[in-house]
C-alpha cells in the first residue's frame, strides 16, 4: 500500500500494489492522485507545498519530478548518493536542501497507515484480488475522513 497523507494523517491518495513492488517506482503515481480540495469554487488542487518522504524515495528522478512540479522536497539524501557526489567533486553538484524540522512531521504517513491498519480486513488482507483490497482500503480512508472532517 502506497499512500500520500496530510498534516493530520489523513490518507490523501491511495494505490495499492503488489508486495514485491518497490516503493520508489510508485512515487509519481501516487502523487498524480493527490486532489486537494479547495475552500471555495474551482478545481481541486493537484500539487501539494510539500512532500516529506523518507530515503527510499530519494531518487533522482524522483527528485527532478518534483522540481518541475514546483513541489518542495524534504527527502534526506541516501548514502551512497552523497558518496557518489563526493567522488566527483565539484562536478557532483549542490547537495539538495534538506530541513530537518520539517521532516520530523514525516510521521504523519505511518500514523495514516496505523490508522488504516486499525481495521482488521486492511491489516490482515485476506483478499486475493487487488480491486477488493483496493476497496477495502478506500473504505477506511473514507471512515477516517469522516471521524476527523475539516472545520
Amino acid at each position: 500500500m502506497h499512500l500520500a497523507a496530510d498534516d493530520r494523517a489523513r490518507p490523501l491518495a491511495l494505490l495499492v500494489t503488489a508486495g514485491q513492488r518497490g516503493d520508489s517506482p510508485q512515487f509519481v503515481p501516487v502523487l498524480k492522485r493527490v486532489r486537494i480540495a479547495r475552500v471555495g469554487p474551482g478545481r481541486p488542487r493537484t500539487r501539494p507545498d510539500v512532500v516529506r518522504a523518507d530515503k527510499a524515495y530519494s531518487s533522482a528522478g524522483n527528485r527532478a519530478y518534483l522540481r518541475r512540479r514546483g513541489i518542495a522536497a524534504v527527502i534526506p539524501i541516501k548514502e551512497d548518493q552523497q558518496a557518489g557526489r563526493r567522488k566527483r567533486g565539484s562536478a557532483g553538484g549542490r547537495p539538495p536542501r534538506f530541513d530537518p524540522a520539517s521532516y520530523r512531521t514525516r510521521n504523519c504517513v505511518e500514523r495514516a497507515i496505523n490508522k488504516l491498519k486499525q481495521y482488521r480486513a486492511v491489516a490482515t488482507r485476506y483478499d486475493k484480488r487487488r480491486i477488493i483490497y483496493q476497496g477495502t482500503v478506500e473504505l477506511a480512508a473514507i471512515r477516517l475522513w469522516l471521524r476527523d472532517p475539516v472545520t
